[in-house]
């Protein structure tokens, strides 16, 4: 038998990973990582329980289209199922410039680039062209993917209050004005479901030479003419720089893109390792978001559906007085204010047959701990009935 003539060392990491208290109480209430058994439109299966999913960002609901699945199923048909590669050395398929160029067209702009993920798009519209010395400025609540580009950048960042302009003022005058400078927006924040005060956001970015990154993830398809979202909504396509966004939401696939000038564009391509060394979007999912963008703009009825039961479902919020943050689209915010009201509000949905997504600080601001939910254009009414009678059960349970 060998002699063991020196102690092991502990394992830091290791002993933190066990010990951390977040992960516990999330082991212990399970309110995320849910595994749906079953899926059509906007009814689930959890749990061998028929629940109404309202949590979605299946805006449009055109994951259930069937052009969309039609389309996706010849690109695996004829492509295989990826092109197991990255862009610059053998992952690059026509598919993928086709769909590049369908979705410049359709934003207005000269070129534009997919991604595999919505995350690695708009955390590379920061990444790739802000530089250590440069200044940003960013909304205090833009998502986590455009923060983490910031901080890959090694620029240095100041933050503005949430949808400010007076503030963004305040802070843009005290920049010097040698230096290179980039504003960080989205089109529509997602969890408190504000659109942008983009007008005089902008405005004040183009009087001081910043150069103006919009993420629009969740404006897209939802607002614009044909869904062209928050940029085209105010009219503002010469003055943003880059507009970027998912593919997961309205697109109903998987991806995200940005579009900009052709210039803009071939420097991303030569100068951002996120883009460089991730694989491609697979063929399936690039028919898809190709094929749910013709939809989006050959069916419009899918759009005023989506309107229709956001006004229903926000006068049902209203009238039983919670507060959805003031909320102007269809990612309706419904604030408690304490993650112990949160969770018992989403138990009760839950008992109802209503599933919906639980944040808590830090996620949001604290004070705002809230039940995230969203509305499709696949909610029929009676589901919104049902939705508003778990809503009426869920107050009653605070």
């Amino acid at each position: 038998m060998a002699l063991t003539f020196f102690k092991r060392s502990p394992k830091a990491i290791l002993q933190r990973s066990r010990d951390d208290y977040p992960t516990k109480m999330r082991l212990k209430y399970a309110p995320y990582y849910h595994a749906v058994e079953s899926q059509e439109g906007t009814s689930i299966k959890l749990d061998g329980r028929d629940l109404i999913m309202l949590s979605s960002n299946d805006y449009l609901g055109l994951s259930f289209h069937p052009d969309v699945i039609t389309a996706g199923q010849k690109a695996m048909a004829k492509w295989g199922t990826s092109p197991t590669g990255a862009r610059p050395s053998n992952g690059s398929r026509l598919y993928h410039t086709d769909l590049e160029q369908k979705l410049a067209t359709f934003l207005g702009r000269e070129a534009c680039h997919i991604h595999a993920a919505g995350y690695l798009s708009c955390l590379t519209s920061v990444a790739a062209f802000a530089q250590k010395g440069d200044m940003i400025l960013a909304d205090k609540n833009i998502h986590s993917c455009l923060l983490d580009g910031a901080r890959l950048s090694h620029a240095t960042v100041e933050r503005f209050s949430h949808n400010n302009p007076s503030d963004l003022r305040e802070i843009a005058e005290t920049v010097s004005s040698r230096q290179a400078k980039m504003l960080v927006i989205e089109g529509v924040y997602s969890m408190e479901g504000h659109i942008a005060r983009m007008p005089e956001l902008i405005g004040i970015g183009e009087e001081f030479g910043y150069f103006s990154v919009v993420d629009d993830a969740h404006g897209f398809g939802v607002l614009g003419n044909q869904g062209r979202g928050t940029v085209d909504h105010f009219g503002l396509n010469d003055q943003v720089d880059i507009i970027c966004g998912s593919m997961s939401k309205s697109l109903a696939s998987t991806g995200g893109f940005i579009a900009a000038s052709k210039d803009i564009i071939e420097y991303l391509r030569t100068n951002s390792r996120q883009t460089i060394f991730s694989a491609a979007v697979p063929p399936s999912q690039a028919a898809v978001a190709s094929a749910a963008l013709d939809v989006m703009q050959n069916e419009p009825e899918h759009h005023e559906r989506l309107w229709k039961n956001t006004r229903r479902y926000t006068a049902i919020l209203k009238s039983l007085g919670l507060d959805i943050w003031g909320s102007e689209t269809p990612a309706v915010p419904i604030v408690l204010g304490s993650r112990e009201a949160v969770y018992r509000f989403w138990q009760a949905l839950m008992e109802k047959g209503v599933f919906s997504v639980m944040s808590i600080a830090p996620a949001v601001p604290p004070g705002k701990d809230l039940i995230r939910t969203a509305i499709s254009a696949l909610h029929t009414d009676d589901q919104i009935d049902q939705i508003g009678d778990a809503m009426a059960y869920a107050v009653k349970k605070l």
